[in-house]
């Protein structure tokens, strides 16, 4: 199946505990599009940048086989812009600063090639732009898997449920799940957002794994344990470009192929943490995935004996 992704091509400039960068290539459409490419199957990015997107990004996706035909570079202006601090639990961090600069009227063009698409993941963007995606389909996607925040729950709540309805997949973390739902209980979240729409319900909890719901089914997965997390940024983009990227490859929609898609998921995010931006992530083969996911076989696989 071909991937079509739209999100963010941006600059990101992160400090942790552990150091800090300067702009360095980010956004989600680029985490997941190189996550695509470790698992052999084609994306294309429907995304925007400025003059100032160097060369040398463009060409490393080409040369990934990355799609970058819906890329639009808009050459009097600049990229987007995130900057932020993580705390020393790495689970939360401030925002330094956010450009928007071009995708403030990211008017999303879908080129011919991509029209065919039968996965579409819409990374975390406003979701009237998500939306209008969708409108710009020649026929709707098999799959329209979503990505959001709190932030458009807070800002544009009611262009997200009109989203939300139009989606088989959302995936959320868990505080953007319970805000969502207006539940603590995650299974009865999960429940409540069942009936805003969609089929699939992925809420993440960070360190502590995964979630998938599926109509009163629940699979859950745990993270793996790594001894050095340098970098959470795009970790969460990682994680649903390897859940897409698996079932493009497979060709299945379904319960039981999602549950695999999780752990490939979850296995793609545990690299990217590893370094800042996507330093790590660009360096994974297709051996280093399989030995990541021999890991968590081990790490989910065991016997008990009742008697």
């Amino acid at each position: 199946m071909k991937l079509l992704v739209v999100g963010s091509v941006a600059f990101d400039a992160i400090e942790t505990p552990f150091g800090k960068t300067d702009k360095i290539l980010g956004g989600a459409a680029t985490y997941i599009s190189i996550t695509s490419s470790i698992l052999g199957v084609k994306s294309g990015i429907v995304s925007v940048v400025g003059g100032d997107f160097p060369q040398e990004h463009l060409d490393m996706f080409t040369t990934r086989d990355i799609n970058i035909e819906g890329l639009e570079i808009v050459k009097e202006g600049k990229t987007f812009f995130w900057s932020g601090k993580y705390h020393n639990d790495l689970n939360t961090r401030d925002t330094l600063a956010t450009e928007v600069n071009v995708l403030e009227n990211f008017d999303p063009k879908i080129p011919a090639s991509m029209q065919d698409s039968e996965i579409l993941l819409l990374g975390n963007l406003h979701p009237g732009v998500q939306l209008s995606v969708l409108e710009k389909m020649n026929q709707r996607p098999k799959l329209v898997i979503l990505d959001t925040m709190n932030f458009w729950m807070d800002s544009a709540l009611d262009i997200l449920m009109e989203m939300i309805a139009k989606t088989d997949v959302i995936t959320i973390n868990d505080e953007e799940a319970r805000q969502l739902s207006g539940e603590y209980s995650l299974v009865k979240a999960a429940k409540k957002i069942h009936t805003m729409g969609p089929k699939y319900v992925i809420i993440k909890k960070g360190e502590h794994g995964a979630l998938l719901f599926h109509d009163g089914k629940v699979f859950a997965i745990p993270a793996l344990p790594l001894e050095d997390v340098f970098d959470p940024t795009g970790a969460g983009d990682t994680f649903a470009g390897g859940f897409a990227a698996y079932l493009a490859k497979k060709g299945k929609i379904d319960f039981e192929t999602m549950k695999s898609a999780l752990i490939v998921g979850s296995a793609m995010a545990s690299f990217t943490v590893e370094k800042f931006g996507t330093e790590r992530i660009e360096e994974v083969s297709e051996a280093d995935m399989f030995s990541r996911l021999r890991q968590f076989k081990e790490l989910t696989t065991f016997d008990v004996e009742l008697e």
